[in-house]
């Protein structure tokens, strides 16, 4: 495996920091060096948290690079103000979605859980890349209970299946912690980005006419765009996709 593909690092990182509650992590120790420039050649970062306790507890030097934050200034919040405005609102629900894993498995004091999606985040020079999220949770008993959320940031820009979709994956299948590849941002992304926005216009309760109107469609054109989102959901009505996908973080 080449280290472009070599998430055991991540795996490694763990393991060697996880006793301590990952504090006193030494940026020049030869791991982190190592694991450092690999995020720097894949143009990737990552940032570990603590999250029940909402709190960032590292972040990978290759953000400066990557958003033009420095590990530093990184905050719980900081995605908020550099997301793009029509993925915000899936950002927003994606971490709701995330805090409920991390509820569920502090309940269960045991286990791991895995979400994956791509949003239009800012970058240094104030232009919006494609990042995949991959969000890695796991539960610790020592020298704190707690859940761990070790975050990796990947620019995808080059490949062309966010071009036109969306890729999401929440669960506990870890064979998708891996560098993204085109079958990997495949996975979950179904709708085309016309059918989403008119997904979530009717989320807001507009009718067809009104979404015609919003999108500069014909009538008959959103007709057959939400005749073929329920043929791809397999759902037998709007209402019932929608509580799905915002029961996944999805809208």
């Amino acid at each position: 495996m080449n280290d472009q593909a070599d998430y055991n690092l991540f795996h490694q990182f763990i393991a060697k920091y996880a006793f301590n509650g990952f504090v006193e992590i030494n940026r020049n120790d030869s791991f982190m060096l190592e694991l450092e420039a690999m995020m720097e050649k894949n143009n990737q970062f990552f940032i570990l948290a603590d999250l029940l306790q909402m709190n960032i507890l590292y972040t990978s030097q290759s953000s400066v690079a990557m958003i033009g934050i420095t590990p530093e200034a990184i905050s719980p919040n900081v995605f908020f103000a550099i997301t793009h405005p029509n993925d915000f609102e899936r950002f927003s629900q994606g971490r709701i979605q995330l805090l409920k894993q991390a509820q569920n498995l502090y309940k269960s004091k045991a286990g791991n859980a895995f979400t994956s999606t791509n949003l239009k985040i800012r970058n240094p020079k104030n232009k919006y890349s494609s990042l995949l999220f991959q969000c890695f949770l796991f539960y610790a008993s020592t020298p704190i209970e707690t859940v761990y959320s070790l975050n990796i940031y990947t620019n995808i820009d080059q490949f062309k299946s966010v071009e036109k979709h969306f890729h999401y994956y929440s669960g506990d299948d870890l064979t998708f912690f891996r560098y993204p590849d085109e079958m990997l941002l495949q996975v979950g992304s179904i709708y085309t980005k016309r059918e989403l926005e008119i997904i979530k216009l009717i989320d807001k309760g507009l009718c067809t006419n009104k979404i015609a109107e919003n999108l500069f469609l014909s009538h008959c054109t959103v007709n057959a765009h939400r005749a073929n989102i329920l043929k791809k959901s397999n759902r037998t009505n709007m209402y019932e996709l929608i509580h799905d996908l915002n029961e996944n973080g999805l809208l």
